[in-house]
């Protein structure tokens, strides 16, 4: 079995090195510019700082077990999604309002597209971890602990946010971005768990070609 995971580790295919670069230098880019004026520098700090920890981690990684092309790409849309949100707050950022005003909505949604994504990209670093450094094959147990793990990780962030509001107080409000919704907790769990099974709908077939299982 050892045999089959370092198989499998060789055969992902990752981008190639001129767009590895090229996504680091975007997400780098977006992270400064965004912390140059943010509009509240504690709520940018506590929305990028999971950009700020991820991206060492996948470069001092990348030579022993680089991620497949699809998961850079999709890491890299969550971390531009994260960091606009920092930037401005999810409640105001710019985007998000246009979003409420075309689709006639009450609120800002960006928090709402963010904690999709929440589900979205992790559930194929999930896949990915998952079918590269474990004996498990794809099938329902799978699809099961990848949903679970998504699901987990949106559960662990409320508990965060909890503890930054009882830390921080009024002061972390920008960082709940609620909106006086008090179903916001239970709306970003469940969006995430809908990020989370849409992307294995979509990518599944794609991610196991690139990783050499197809």
């Amino acid at each position: 079995m050892p045999g089959v995971l370092v198989a499998i580790a060789s055969i992902a295919r990752p981008p190639s090195r001129h767009e590895a670069w090229l996504l680091l230098a975007i997400v780098i880019a977006a992270l400064i510019a965004s912390g140059i004026a943010p509009k509240d520098r504690l709520t940018w700090f506590m929305e990028v700082v999971w950009v700020i920890a991820a991206l060492p981690l996948v470069v001092l990684a990348w030579r022993r077990f680089p991620l497949t092309r699809l998961l850079c790409w999709l890491l890299a849309a969550h971390a531009l999604v994260l960091i606009y949100g920092g930037a401005y707050t999810y409640s105001e950022t710019p985007l998000g309002f246009w979003l409420r005003d075309t689709l006639g909505l009450m609120r800002n949604p960006w928090d709402r597209v963010g904690h999709f994504m929440q589900g979205f990209v992790p559930a194929i670093l999930a896949r990915e971890l998952l079918l590269r450094l474990t004996p498990l094959q794809r099938g329902g147990w799978l699809v099961y602990l990848v949903l679970a793990a998504a699901l987990s990780f949106s559960a662990l962030f409320e508990l965060i946010e909890w503890w930054a509001a009882l830390f921080y107080g009024a002061q972390a409000d920008a960082f709940l971005a609620t909106q006086g919704d008090v179903w916001d907790t239970q709306w970003d769990m469940f969006l995430c768990l809908c990020g989370a099974a849409l992307s294995l709908l979509v990518w599944s077939r794609m991610h196991d070609r690139q990783l050499g299982l197809q």
